[in-house]
């Protein structure tokens, strides 16, 4: 698979499966018979248009071996729905996982697709009768839909919103308790986790905030927060043409400076915890 982008350059993202699972994930394939560091995200994990995303960085400069389980648009369920991704963190030493946002995953008001999480499937009958008033058939992607809903009645969709940070703390304790070896959650976006309070769909990780990081601290060996710098951010990839493969451009997306803030941060906090256990 291979994405097009401006002029004559495509990346070959390498794409692989581990075992019978049926996701493709960022290659080139990893053979998982030696100790190694699963990395657990969306598509900043799996690098999208990014040669060198922070995975391949962190061992090229350390020696560890990586093994990049990023997906584009992942949310939580893509792993907890997938046994072979069990299996590969049960073995792994270390479990490394993004914070995902809390809209793309199942729930008693919509589900999602299994594994495009982005994508919303359909909405519950709690959900319908509480939003008489919407035609939930004109909605493809999760975040068109919650900016919908808040937008026709904030004080509904306050409640909706609860029901998804609760999901999320419970499936990420489950992810974690996955996991064979220690854990690290790592935080990256524009600002670091807001206080709990109304919520703001213009940010990323959606619907996160840091009561519920502190409620999953706990629970892992380690938490890396990296916002990065503005010079990073300004060495964003230019807006490219989408490939055959692309619903989005490649605008917003981290750029290599990003990925490279990232590295240097999680490295050597991957290199303390890997050489003690």
């Amino acid at each position: 698979m291979a994405y097009a982008v401006q002029g004559d350059y495509a990346l070959d993202y390498y794409p692989c499966r581990y075992g019978r699972s049926k996701i493709l994930f960022r290659g080139p394939r990893r053979d998982l018979s030696f100790p190694f560091i699963a990395v657990l995200g969306g598509t900043e994990t799996y690098g999208k248009h990014i040669s060198m995303p922070y995975p391949a960085l962190i061992e090229e400069r350390t020696g560890l071996r990586m093994v990049n389980l990023g997906y584009p648009n992942a949310g939580i369920d893509l792993y907890l729905g997938e046994p072979e991704v069990a299996r590969i963190l049960a073995a792994a030493r270390v479990t490394v996982v993004m914070i995902m946002g809390a809209q793309n995953l199942s729930n008693r008001f919509y589900s999602v697709h299994p594994r495009r999480n982005d994508r919303f499937l359909k909405a519950s009958s709690l959900l319908q009768t509480i939003y008489r008033e919407v035609d939930f058939t004109e909605f493809h992607f999760t975040r068109h839909m919650l900016q919908t809903l808040q937008a026709v009645s904030p004080a509904k969709f306050a409640v909706m919103a609860d029901e998804l940070r609760w999901a999320w703390v419970a499936r990420m304790t489950a992810l974690l308790d996955q996991a064979g070896g220690k854990t690290v959650l790592v935080w990256l976006a524009d600002d670091p986790p807001p206080a709990p309070g109304p919520a703001d769909l213009s940010r990323d990780p959606l619907l996160i905030d840091r009561s519920m990081l502190t409620a999953l601290r706990a629970k892992a060996t380690a938490y890396v927060e990296v916002i990065p710098s503005s010079a990073a951010l300004r060495d964003s990839p230019p807006e490219m043409v989408p490939g055959p493969f692309d619903s989005l451009p490649v605008r917003g997306l981290p750029g290599p400076a990003v990925h490279e803030e990232l590295a240097a941060a999680l490295g050597p906090v991957l290199e303390r915890i890997y050489e003690a256990e």
